[in-house]
């Protein structure tokens, strides 16, 4: 056995040499060395890459991979033999001071090195590296653990009663109580043993609890996926140069040594992680044969393919044909999801009278997203702070639903139904697209109090219930034409929503299809009604948007001028003597998100005056609904204004539409001096 540990240590260094990890090691000692201070423990992170240490030797490849704590005492004799030879650390004086970490690049991709909380057995007690992923839903702040510490024999004649005999270093899953206690004896003349207080080593520690990924099935409000499976969130320890290197909400992959931490008669399974990556979706890289063939078929108007694609999506929900406004609404703010820093957002809110069809229909559509949350009323859409639960006494900061829907959508359900405080807080967020955790120092320990900004990237759906929410306030009679009745919601709130949407169909006026339609799925759920729901599946569906969405598109200068000259002429229609124009200040930033996403829905690359037009229209229509008609008086389905039914009707309604761009251009003429616009006369 000496004989193969021996050669386990050559063959460690001569990775080391090959790897460039040996200039690094020497590179480390270094720092240690000109600081001229004498440590407990010198902490060195060796990063190992499996397949070549295989290569080399597999007994030590082997090693690493499923004994990891004696595989770093190989590389502990290797480090201190390098550090005496070369006098690298002068202030060194025994072996059991230098802390190895082993950092394996990566595992090999076989079952029996995947850990899921999600199947069983759960193998915690193997003390060798896994590879697991799934999303973070709560994290601690950073706190203190001891990395090592001297301990000294307190008999004074004691040879140990010096020196650097002693050491304890922390081991994964050891708990604080276990690398720091008052029951060590000596073992030379078992007096009891005493800790340097002077030498103890501090590191940096994050609780971390992650959930498996299949945890965003389950929040979703509706789902094809029959399969049931059991969820459990699991613990993760960062720690030192690893605290702070994940962010609340995201998805990861770790590779780290399972244990088993007993707090009091809890046991709880957790993971001593070694190294952290971010998983990041990668999107098909195609659309399906019936989509392309229908790009195809539409290729001669920039407006008709989108103008199929809403008349027909969702077909299992409502009949195609219905509610083609809002569809299309939907198609275009689920394309303009992504997980990026500042981007194009597009939040819808409709107000509705028939709550159930719109309340089915939004279900369906964030399932076509792998990130779509349907917000359940009991908790809280934003992050929240509890005690960790692990017996700390620090903060843990909850993610919530908004923060799970990170780069897809949370759908929160009637607005009507939630508190003054709530709307206040979500109309802040949909300002800035940030929210602030406060955590009070005094509550959990910590000296000052503390203020945790958190990212919201997430577009936000809504519904306002005109039935219901009627018999909460009085409405108001002095309306402008076009205008309706908004006053159950804060107006700053109702700006934060990029499109506020008037379905089509009254409760009382459901059209005979939708009835039908109704009766037969009540009759038979899996039925498929029409020949457009067997060509275009959902699974179709989840493919196209993920294939658009991950677009990226540019202004073309046409359209940049249609969408400058409509927002300057509306600023200078649609004002008060009181208060200036009443636009909001983020209407700019909503007709371009609007206008990309147009865009991305044409499966283009550049956005054209016909996807500016459309993004105009559907902003003024919402912008009638909010303030009445201005000057530009459109019609009150102006995107969709008759049904879609043959090839005679899309001709119709691109003529319809170019009208409307020429429309577009008096106003801008009138209303926007200064704004040089071409327009060609046929």
């Amino acid at each position: 056995m000496h004989q193969e540990i021996q050669k386990m240590r050559e063959i460690a260094l001569v990775y080391l040499d090959r790897s460039g990890g040996l200039q690094k090691f020497v590179h480390d000692c270094k720092k240690y060395n000109d600081s001229k201070q004498s440590y407990a423990v010198y902490r060195f992170i060796i990063s190992i890459n499996p397949s070549d240490i295989a290569e080399l030797d597999a007994t030590l490849g082997n090693y690493i991979l499923h004994e990891p704590l004696q595989a770093a005492q190989i590389f502990q004799s290797v480090c201190f033999i390098a550090i005496k030879t070369l006098s690298l650390i002068e202030q060194l004086q025994t072996e059991a001071q230098i802390c190895i970490l082993l950092k394996p690049t990566h595992l090999p991709p076989l079952p029996s090195y995947i850990l899921s909380l999600s199947a069983f057995p759960f193998n915690y007690t193997s003390q060798r590296f896994y590879m697991s992923e799934g999303i973070s839903i709560a994290m601690g702040t950073v706190t203190k653990y001891t990395q090592g510490a001297r301990f000294l024999c307190t008999e004074e004649t004691c040879p140990f009663s010096e020196g650097f005999r002693y050491i304890r270093v922390h081991l994964p899953g050891a708990t604080e109580s276990a690398t720091v206690r008052n029951d060590f004896v000596c073992s030379l003349c078992s007096s009891p043993l005493q800790e340097d207080m002077k030498f103890r080593v501090l590191g940096d520690k994050q609780i971390v609890e992650m959930i498996d990924a299949k945890v965003l099935n389950a929040l979703k409000g509706y789902s094809n996926d029959k399969s049931h499976f059991r969820i459990q969130t699991f613990t993760v320890f960062l720690r030192d140069e690893l605290a702070n290197k994940m962010k609340i909400g995201n998805h990861y992959k770790i590779i780290g040594i399972p244990a088993c931490v007993q707090n009091g008669l809890q046991a709880t399974a957790c993971i001593e992680v070694n190294s952290v990556e971010l998983c990041k979706p990668n999107g098909p890289s195609f659309v399906s044969d019936n989509f392309k063939y229908l790009l195809s078929l539409t290729s001669s108007s920039c407006w008709r393919f989108t103008a199929i694609l809403a008349n027909i999506f969702a077909s299992q929900v409502v009949p195609p044909g219905t509610y083609n406004t809002l569809k299309l609404a939907i198609l275009l703010s689920l394309v303009q999801t992504c997980e990026k820093e500042n981007a194009d957002y597009l939040d819808l809110l409709i107000v509705t009278s028939d709550a159930l069809v719109i309340d089915r229909l939004l279900n369906y559509s964030i399932c076509l997203l792998p990130r779509g949350i349907r917000h359940p009323p009991s908790s809280e859409i934003f992050p929240s702070v509890s005690k960790d639960k692990h017996g700390t006494g620090s903060a843990s900061i909850q993610a919530c639903s908004a923060v799970l829907a990170k780069g897809g959508i949370c759908y929160i359900g009637d607005l009507s139904s939630y508190k003054k405080d709530k709307l206040e807080l979500l109309q802040s967020v949909l300002e800035s697209r940030t929210t602030t955790v406060f955590i009070p120092g005094k509550k959990y320990g910590e000296e000052a109090d503390q203020q945790v900004t958190i990212s919201v990237q997430t577009n936000f759906w809504s519904f306002v219930d005109v039935d219901s929410s009627s018999k909460k306030h009085i409405q108001k009679d002095n309306f402008l034409i076009g205008q309706m009745d908004t006053s159950l919601i804060p107006p700053n709130l109702l700006d934060g929503f990029g499109l506020l949407i008037y379905n089509e169909f009254p409760s009382c006026l459901l059209s005979s299809p939708l009835v039908h339609h109704i009766l037969k799925k009540a009759i038979n759920p899996e039925a498929m009604l029409y020949r457009v729901s067997q060509q275009f599946r959902m699974q179709d569906y989840e493919e196209f948007i993920l294939f658009a969405k991950n677009l990226h598109v540019e202004l073309s200068s046409e359209a940049e001028n249609l969408i400058q000259g409509y927002y300057v002429a509306s600023r200078r229609v649609r004002r008060d003597s009181i208060h200036g124009s009443i636009l909001s200040a983020s209407a700019l930033k909503i007709l371009i998100s609007l206008s990309k996403a147009h865009t991305k829905l044409s499966l283009r690359k550049k956005v054209l005056e016909e996807d500016a037009l459309i993004a105009i229209l559907l902003f003024e229509s919402s912008l009638t609904l909010k303030h009445g008609k201005s000057a530009l008086c459109i019609a009150p389905n102006p995107v969709f204004p008759f049904d879609l039914s043959d090839e005679n009707s899309l001709q119709q309604r691109d003529s319809y539409l170019i009208q409307c761009h020429h429309q577009l251009l008096k106003f801008i003429g009138a209303y926007g001096p200064g704004i040089h616009m071409n327009t060609n006369e046929e």
